[in-house]
This record gives C-alpha cells, structure tokens and sequence, in this order.
C-alpha cells in the first residue's frame, strides 16, 4: 500500500514538473515591451525588449509574468504582451549563419551578441533560424539561448 501511494506521489511530481518546463519560455510578442523591477503599470521600467525576445518564466501571477533573460537579468513583463513563438537569442560575441547545420556548409551571414532569431528547426546540435530581415540560416545551438 505505501509503494504505491509513494509511486503515486512521484508520478504527480513528475508530471507536475514537466508541465511546469513546458511553459517556462516565452518571447515578446510586441515590437517594444517594459520589463519592470516589480509587478504593475507603474513600477520602475528597467529594459525595454524587442520583439521576439525570449524569456525563462520564473513565476506566473496571471497579469504579470516573473522574468529572466539571457545574462540572469530578472524583471516583470506583462503575460498578454507575450506569446509562445519560439526564439533565440546569441548569447556568444559573434556567431556564423551557415546554409545548412553543420560548419562544412556554407557561412551565409554573422551575428553578434544580444541579436533574436525565431525558431525554424531544431536539429541535434544545430537551430534553423530566420532574422527579421529575412536571413535564414542554421547556427549551433550552444551559442545560443532561448527555445
């Protein structure tokens, strides 16, 4: 009787936890958003993140989403002013954009630290990515940060 109330209970941690993971990430969804040093309108605005900026979740109040980036910087956004599209972000100085995933394919642009990227693919070791501009390329994965 114990094993299986105690099987019981790690399965409802388990599956709590890896609910819990799935929504841990979000992006910006407006062009401009205010990230604040607390919950509310009116606390003090530390950052303004640009669309499809990704964030780890780190506490949901409903209205307002608790917030981390990709340097450890934590703050408040706004939940309806984000989506679940996913992003990345270069967390390296400068990364190649090759045309296909792996560095024998060729290097088709660059990017620096701090630039966004939607999502395309993911594969292995490598993220299909497409900038604002219309770049699309493939970039490894450990240079970046986001989903």
């Amino acid at each position: 009787m114990f094993k299986k109330i105690l099987f019981g209970a790690c399965s409802f941690v388990l599956l709590t936890c890896a609910s819990v993971q799935a929504l841990t990430m979000v992006s910006v969804a407006a062009d401009s958003v205010k990230m604040h040093s607390e919950s509310g309108e009116k606390a003090p605005v530390i950052w303004l993140l640009g669309a499809g900026f990704p964030l780890n979740v780190t506490e949901d109040q409903g209205d307002w989403l608790k917030v981390q980036d990709y340097v450890g910087d934590t703050g408040w956004v706004a939940a309806a002013q984000t989506d679940r599209k996913p992003h990345m972000i270069v967390k390296a100085d400068l990364v190649d954009i090759r045309s296909g995933p792996s560095k024998r394919f060729k290097l088709v642009g660059r990017a620096n630290n701090g630039v966004v990227f939607q999502t395309l693919k993911v594969k292995t070791s490598w993220v299909k990515v497409k900038h604002q501009s219309g770049l699309t390329g493939w970039i490894d994965r450990s240079q970046l940060w986001g989903w």
